[in-house]
Parts: structure tokens; C-alpha cells; sequence
């Protein structure tokens, strides 16, 4: 052995992409091999500006300026470039000046109601021809009659849910959560009957107040409101799942697989 140490540099680098044409900001990974020109043509496809108005300025993982790739013709790996640093997309071709941003300086075409009623070649005389959304009155009769019944059984199922109950929510698309019954009535943030819960686990979205009234107290995120049909009242004790040395993270994870694999 002689003693030399080899450098191995990974063939790739994942920087942050952002730009001035908007807040978005990007995770990619690049060949270090490609030329400055190449890396300008795939940055096209990330930030919509074309290649020949980029200017490219790099910062380091700690977002402080670096230096400008400015070198066409250079490799992208020849810049100190880490993985996690941030290269920023400068547009000069224009497009972001107020002329294209600014609706307000937009002329608009504008025309009566009573005008464009009288058009026949409108979207408004299309629905009316084919009967489609409220023009279509069968439809609608149904439609309406559909949701006075829905309406009813929520009043229905609203009615033998008292607070203080035990149960359990089943939401389409959503893990079975256990808590108790908090809230039953007709809240001011929505139409129709709900039902508030306090979840034994922060599986919520409030701490029992929506949009500045208090409906009950329960902690942050351990609050919900769902429909009347999705309560389940019964005996369901709070299980003791062994969480309280364990952290948020790992006891959401925990209790989550738990109910979806009951």
C-alpha cells in the first residue's frame, strides 16, 4: 500500500431548485457530468423559464450565496455543488412584468344578462336545450328530494346520540376512531345536524371550537365534527395502548395501525 487516499464523489447531487417565478420550491437530482446548457434544459422543465433567459446563482446548504454558473460550457459538478444546496432560477425573458400578471389591465368583455339570455349560442341556451344541471326540473325534484331524506335520517340518528355517549366514528376513507360524544345539534360553522367528538387520541382537527366559538373542551387535535350517520353509540371503553412514554409521532403511528387492523 502507498499510503494514498482516493476521494469517491457520487456521479449525482440532489440540490433544492427555486426561482423568481414563483414560491415553489423543488427537490431534484442531476448527473454531476452534465454541462451547465444541459442542466439549464432540464431546469426549464422544473420552472417553466426557457434556458437562454436563466441566470444561475448557487447557495450553500445554509442558503449563503456561492457563486454564479455562469459557465455554459462547464460541468455542473466542476461548481461546489453538495447535495441539499440551492441553486436559484433568475428569469429575464420578461414574462414576470405586470403586462402579463396583472388581470387589471385586461380588457374584458362584458354583456348583459338580459343579452346573453337571448344568445343562442351560449352555454346557458346548451343547458337549456339538453335539460342539463338546473334546467333539468325531473333531476332537480329528485335531487332535492334526496337530500329532505338524507337530512331527515340525520335528524333521525342526531336524535339517539346523547352527550356523554361512548362511541365509535366510521368515516368513508378514514381509520375507525373511538372517543365521546361531546356535541349534538346545529352548529353555526355548517348547515344541518352534527356531532361533536372528543377522540380518545389526537386524531382530530380542533380542540372543540370552529371558527371562534367553543362548542365543548377537549385538548388541541383531539376534536371533530362528522355527520350524525357516522356515529356509532355503544360500550367502548378507552383502551390503554402503553403511550405515555412514547412520543407523539410513534403513538399516532401506534394507535392508527391498531384500528386498521381491527
Amino acid at each position: 500500500m502507498d499510503g494514498s487516499v482516493t476521494v469517491i464523489t457520487s456521479p449525482t447531487v440532489s440540490v433544492r431548485v427555486t426561482s423568481t417565478v414563483s414560491d415553489f420550491e423543488a427537490n431534484r437530482r442531476f448527473n454531476r457530468g452534465v454541462t451547465i446548457a444541459e442542466f439549464k434544459s432540464k431546469l426549464e422543465l422544473i420552472v417553466g423559464t426557457p434556458a437562454a433567459y436563466m441566470e444561475l446563482e448557487l447557495f450553500s446548504t445554509s442558503d449563503k450565496l456561492l457563486q454564479k454558473l455562469d459557465n455554459n460550457e462547464a460541468l455542473l459538478g466542476s461548481y461546489h455543488v453538495d447535495d441539499d444546496c440551492r441553486i436559484h432560477v433568475t428569469d429575464r425573458s420578461g414574462t414576470q412584468n405586470a403586462e402579463f400578471t396583472d388581470l387589471s389591465k385586461v380588457e374584458k368583455f362584458e354583456i348583459s344578462d338580459e343579452a346573453y339570455e337571448k344568445r343562442a349560442d351560449s352555454i346557458r341556451s346548451f343547458k337549456k336545450n339538453f335539460k342539463l344541471g338546473r334546467f333539468n326540473e325531473e333531476n332537480g325534484a329528485k335531487q332535492e328530494e334526496a337530500l329532505a331524506k338524507k337530512e331527515e335520517e340525520e335528524k333521525v340518528a342526531a336524535g339517539s346520540i346523547a352527550v356523554g355517549n361512548r362511541c365509535k366514528v366510521e368515516v368513508a376513507g378514514q381509520p375507525t376512531k373511538i372517543g365521546t360524544v361531546m356535541f349534538v345539534g346545529t352548529p353555526d360553522f355548517k348547515p344541518g345536524y352534527w356531532v361533536g367528538v372528543k377522540y380518545d387520541e389526537p386524531l382530530g382537527k380542533n380542540d372543540g371550537s370552529v371558527k371562534g366559538k367553543r362548542y365543548f373542551e377537549c385538548e388541541p387535535k383531539h376534536g371533530a365534527f362528522v355527520k350524525p350517520l357516522s356515529v356509532i353509540v355503544g360500550d367502548f371503553p378507552e383502551e390503554d395502548f402503553g403511550l405515555d412514554e412514547m412520543s407523539g409521532r410513534d403513538q399516532r403511528k401506534l394507535y392508527l395501525n391498531i384500528l386498521q387492523s381491527n
